[in-house]
């Protein structure tokens, strides 16, 4: 399971938990704008992904017009069709470059987006195809891409958040059972003729849910990052949404899936602005940064950087 967030403070910055039960081995990897893809390319890309027979397999990226995406696990309800004619067509692998390669803000993404189909084509055997919805967002807008029996649904995100099923209108309705909780002060609202006192802070935020839920996790990210101050100078900025993001970590033990332990792998956050990627991952808490500008961006080839998955300890002493 994921956990996506758009941040915005002087710069707008992007991030994600990719929570899973295993990894690939991944890399910040950046496309630059000549990489042969199937299409015309236009704009280079910076993001993590799995690369495999030279090809990137992107879980979350940003392009150098600040156009972001994430993929995050939709199970029990993406549906890919099969290819037909008449209509574009692309991989669910293909999507995230697709997209980030060619257009230059959300809208315009988006607007090509509802004349394609997302098909139920996978990369290789060893790479099947993974029920995903995405996040995509620049510096104003803000879109959720869903692929349906009914069709591709697109969902503009207000809240700036996305987790997993169900889908993104069921989470956006879900805020409405919430919407009692406050950064403030709790009040007396029982009965003013009580006499009740709050015995500690914080419990403006009483009933914020706490579980790893998909529709937990939704709430919880959507409290912090609606009340979490926004920083402006880039460390800052940084700091906090590794912070926003670390409200809905997960700890290897508390999730069981097919008997092994779903973690939090990395947490990530990109200066959508800058092009700079920031990431950590969980046994490496210490941040790493890869600036998309301080390459060739005008090269074929793949340019990846392999997580770091080792602890690195400063010792004072």
């Amino acid at each position: 399971m994921c956990t996506a967030i758009v941040y915005r403070g002087k710069d707008s910055y992007f991030g994600r938990n990719l929570d899973l039960h295993f990894h690939y081995r991944e890399s910040v990897t950046i496309t630059p704008r000549k990489y042969p893809f199937p299409w015309d390319s236009l704009y280079a890309i910076i993001g993590v992904a799995t690369v495999q027979e030279n090809y990137p397999l992107y879980y979350d990226a940003v392009n150098e017009m600040g156009l972001a995406m994430a993929s995050l696990n939709f199970p029990g309800i993406a549906y890919y069709p099969p290819k037909c004619k008449g209509k574009d067509s692309i991989a669910p692998y293909e999507f995230i470059p697709w997209v980030l390669s060619r257009f230059s803000c959300a809208r315009e993404a988006v607007q090509a987006i509802r004349r394609t189909r997302i098909t139920n084509t996978s990369f290789s055997t060893a790479y099947p195809t993974t029920p995903l919805h995405f996040m995509l967002c620049d510096k104003e807008d803000c879109f959720v891409i869903e692929p349906t029996r009914k069709g591709i649904q697109i969902y503009e995100n207000p809240v700036g958040v996305l987790t997993n099923s169900p889908d993104f209108p069921y989470h956006l309705y879900n805020l409405c059972n919430h919407q009692n909780l406050s950064s403030a002060p709790a009040e007396n609202r029982l009965s003013p003729s009580l006499p009740l006192q709050s015995y500690s802070n914080g419990m403006g935020a009483f009933g914020l849910p706490g579980d790893l839920s998909s529709s937990s996790r939704f709430v919880k990210a959507a409290f912090t990052l609606q009340n979490a101050l926004k920083k402006q100078e880039e460390a800052a900025a940084v700091n906090q949404c590794f912070h926003i993001l670390g409200a809905v970590f997960q700890q290897e033990g508390c999730v069981r899936v097919d008997n092994r332990w779903e973690k939090t792998v990395y947490t990530s956050c990109c200066n959508m602005d800058k092009g700079i990627y920031y990431y950590n991952t969980y046994d490496n808490m210490q941040l790493t940064a890869i600036h998309l500008y301080h390459e060739n961006l005008d090269g074929e080839n793949l340019i990846s950087y392999p997580l770091c998955f080792t602890s690195q300890i400063r010792m004072e002493n």
